[in-house]
């Protein structure tokens, strides 16, 4: 049987984003529920270490995110594991459908629900993420300097990891599917000029290699067109074939863009509808990183006490 509640503010996620607009949201008495979908932390959860929050010289990611989740709660935040099904924001209160069977009724929604970097599928794949392999050269490029690592793709984000990990590795070797890249012409420009980058044309990786106990060692790499394979040894394979924001829940309601990434007013995280807020990687697609929709989250809260203030409560006046 569902269950109808209300709130002043709901948050949709529970990444760096929605976990950081909680604690300010709670701090201003806004009494706000957070909802943390299918995986609780975001993608902090499969990190290993993190070395780039700042005040934190190293720690593991889940210990980041249950470090976030704890802070949220103290203050006060009710913190539910829940997915949203249906979001209809055409009228305030905004309803959400969840998994649970609940329904919610909210005043205002801080949507955090981040974005997911796009793999292959391989199983070895997925055996060796966070051993070796990963889709963020700024997150985990630190750990291969001075190492030889590949990165698999040919568009603006693969030729961006590429040049950010050459400043750190020995060698960066570039593998492509085709025997042109479709990054802008500056970005390659600047990747075929640079002396410690290699592109490997027309092929795809069709293995990565390694063990249970030293991680990557090196990659199968497979012709696009023979399918002939060759090996090649790398300590860390760089997957960066794009992201995909997780926006389904609104793509039709609010104003998205670059492959459905939500749309923000300039220096804010306002939405094109009014008492909605967008923080974190589902709007970001230049940094994602977590401290950066930490910032957003902070943003997110503020902004919406203050609509709340302007605003009123259309919860409450139902209520009277």
């Amino acid at each position: 049987m569902s269950e109808t509640r209300t709130t002043r503010l709901l948050i949709i996620g529970s990444g760096p984003a929605g976990y950081t607009a909680a604690v300010y949201a709670s701090r201003a008495l806004l009494d706000p529920v957070l909802l943390q979908g299918i995986q609780p932390g975001g993608q902090l959860t499969i990190t290993t270490e993190v070395e780039n929050w700042p005040s934190v010289i190293e720690t593991q990611g889940p210990d980041l995110m249950q470090a976030f989740e704890a802070h949220a709660k103290a203050v006060g935040t009710e913190i539910l594991f829940d997915h949203v099904n249906t979001l209809d924001l055409s009228a305030r209160p905004f309803t959400a459908h969840c998994d649970s069977g609940t329904v919610w009724k909210a005043d205002a929604v801080v949507l955090a629900t981040g974005a997911q970097a796009k793999w292959l599928g391989l199983p070895s794949e997925e055996k060796f993420k966070g051993f070796g392999v990963s889709a963020c050269a700024t997150c985990d490029g630190f750990f291969y300097r001075g190492k030889e690592v590949l990165v698999i793709g040919g568009g603006n984000t693969a030729v961006e990891e590429a040049l950010y990990l050459a400043n750190l590795a020995s060698k960066v070797t570039l593998i492509h599917r085709r025997d042109s890249l479709r990054a802008e012409a500056i970005l390659q420009k600047r990747l075929m000029e640079h002396s410690k980058v290699e592109v490997i044309w027309d092929h795809v990786l069709d293995e990565v290699l390694g063990t249970d106990g030293d991680g990557v060692t090196g990659a199968r790499l497979a012709h696009a067109r023979t399918g002939e394979t060759r090996e090649i040894g790398a300590a860390g394979i760089f997957v960066a074939i794009g992201h995909a924001p997780a926006s389904e829940l609104v793509k039709d309601q609010l104003e998205t863009h670059m492959g459905g990434y939500v749309v923000t007013a300039p220096d804010s995280t306002a939405t094109s509808i009014p008492g909605v807020y967008a923080a974190g990687d589902v709007t970001d697609h230049v940094y994602r990183q977590a401290v950066t929709s930490a910032g957003m989250g902070c943003m997110a809260a503020l902004e919406a006490e203050r609509f709340l203030a302007e605003h009123g409560s259309t919860i409450a006046q139902a209520a009277e």
